[in-house]
C-alpha cells in the first residue's frame, strides 16, 4: 500500500499527553496501511477516553473509522465549548461513580468527602481495576495513560495535576459534578453511605468527652465507623470550601 500522511491537530489540553520532547498541538505521521483513527490517536500518546470529538477532513467520525489516505484530523477534549457537531460527541456520560488506581489515594479521600462513590484498593492490579470498572459501571481515574487506552475502558480521565485538591477540581469539572456535591455523606474509609444514628444507640462506644460535648452522630453502613463534628471537622469543612471556591473560578 502506498504510504500516506495524517496530520493531527490537538485542541484544548490534549497536548498534555504528547511526549515532552515533542510537545506541540500539531503532529504529523506517515502510515503505510489502513489504520483505525483510535489507533492513530493512541499511537501519539492520547488515550481515547480523553477524546470527545474527532473530525477527519472536517467530518465527525467515531473511533472505528479507518484511515487509508492523507487526512487532517482534529481532536477535541471533553469540555470543548465549540458548538460544532454537538450531536456527534463521543464521551456523553452521566457517570458519578468511579474506580481509582492506587496512586490517587488523596484524590479518593477528597471525592468521598464530597459524597461521591469511589471504589479504591491501593493494592489493586490493572486487571482488577478494569474488572471493577466494567462490572460496576464506573469511570476510571488514573494517571497511567496506557491503562486508559485499554479497549474495555468506556469512560475515564487522567488528572493533569499532581496535587490532590487540584485533581479534585479537575474531576468535578470533567464529569460536571458540581450539582451533586453532598459533603459528609460517605465513609472516608470504606466508601459506604453514612446514616444518622441516635447518641443513645452508640453511647457505649464513645470517649468520655465526646459523650459530653457532642449530640449528633453518623455511622457508616459498611464498616460501622462513627463520625461527629469534632476538632477535625473544621479542617474538613475548610477543604470542602476550598474546592467550591476553585470551582467557582476558571
Amino acid at each position: 500500500m502506498k504510504a500516506f500522511t495524517v496530520r493531527l491537530n490537538l485542541h484544548g489540553d490534549l497536548d498534555f499527553f504528547v511526549r515532552s520532547g515533542a510537545r506541540g498541538r500539531r503532529i504529523e505521521r506517515s502510515l503505510d496501511e489502513k489504520t483505525s483513527v483510535k489507533d492513530v490517536i493512541e499511537a501519539c500518546g492520547v488515550p481515547h477516553p480523553e477524546i470527545d470529538l474527532i473530525l477527519v477532513n472536517g467530518q465527525p467520525v467515531d473511533f472505528d473509522y479507518a484511515i487509508a489516505s492523507d487526512a487532517d484530523i482534529e481532536l477535541y477534549p471533553v469540555g470543548t465549548r465549540s458548538t460544532i457537531f454537538k450531536e456527534k460527541r463521543l464521551q456523553i456520560s452521566t457517570d458519578r461513580a468511579f474506580v481509582v488506581d492506587g496512586h490517587l489515594g488523596k484524590l479518593t479521600r477528597n471525592l468521598r468527602l464530597l459524597g461521591f462513590d469511589v471504589a479504591y484498593d491501593p493494592n489493586a492490579e490493572d486487571r482488577q481495576l478494569l474488572c471493577t470498572m466494567k462490572r460496576e459501571n464506573r469511570a476510571l481515574l488514573t494517571r497511567d495513560r496506557r491503562l486508559l487506552m485499554h479497549a474495555v475502558v468506556r469512560t475515564g480521565y487522567s488528572p493533569r495535576s499532581q496535587n490532590a485538591d487540584e485533581q479534585t477540581v479537575e474531576v468535578i469539572r470533567r464529569f460536571d459534578l458540581l450539582g451533586f456535591i453532598s459533603p459528609f455523606t460517605r465513609c472516608l474509609r470504606c466508601n459506604a453511605p453514612l446514616q444518622e444514628i441516635a447518641k443513645a444507640d452508640i453511647i457505649e462506644k464513645l470517649e468520655p468527652l465526646t459523650k459530653i460535648y457532642y449530640e449528633q452522630f453518623r455511622r457508616c453502613t459498611g464498616c460501622g465507623q462513627i463520625y461527629w463534628a469534632g476538632s477535625h471537622f473544621t479542617k474538613l469543612q475548610r477543604r470542602v470550601e476550598e474546592v467550591r471556591k476553585h470551582l467557582s473560578t476558571r
